[in-house]
């Protein structure tokens, strides 16, 4: 139960840093930009990122009720971390929260490749999103195979 724990932990944790991050998007693509200003970095990386911080702070100056989309997006991951209580408080009963969060990380990568092209996305960052769910799964695939290992409420009853 400790290691299931952890685990659980660790994969909230994540998606809420992940939600987080969302929220002030106009000042880390800025800090970002000027970090890869300042250090040896891949020229398409640097375009890139000058590329996202511009439409992102031009977009914030003119049309600031466009970020209460990326807003939701924040509120999203961290109502997905919250789920995770379930298995935190019962972890046979609700293995199923835990397959929900590795059908949504494995969802992931159809949606890079489908939506990523339609925006315009360089291939190389629709990898590193597709790593999102990658990583995401990693700890929900731990967390499962502990969880079957515990004795479920029949087998407890039969004993």
């Amino acid at each position: 139960m400790k290691a299931i724990r952890i685990w659980l932990v660790v994969f909230v944790i994540g998606l809420a840093i992940s939600g987080l991050t969302a929220f002030p998007l106009v000042a880390e693509t800025r800090l970002l930009a000027s970090v890869l200003h300042h250090v040896p970095a891949p020229g398409p990386l640097v375009a890139w990122i000058d590329r996202v911080a511009l439409g992102l702070q031009v977009t914030g100056r003119e049309f600031p009720f466009i970020a209460y989309g990326t807003d939701w997006l924040a509120f999203a991951h961290l109502v997905i971390a919250a789920a995770f209580w379930g298995p935190w408080r019962d972890p046979v009963r609700n293995i199923w929260v835990v397959e929900w969060g590795m059908i949504c990380c494995l969802a992931i990568i159809p949606l890079a490749l489908i939506a990523g092209p339609i925006r315009h996305l360089p291939w190389w960052w629709l990898l590193i999103d597709m790593s999102f769910g990658v990583f995401g799964l990693i700890p929900l695939l731990v967390i499962r195979r502990l969880i079957k290992r515990l004795p479920t409420p029949a087998a407890a009853l039969n004993h």
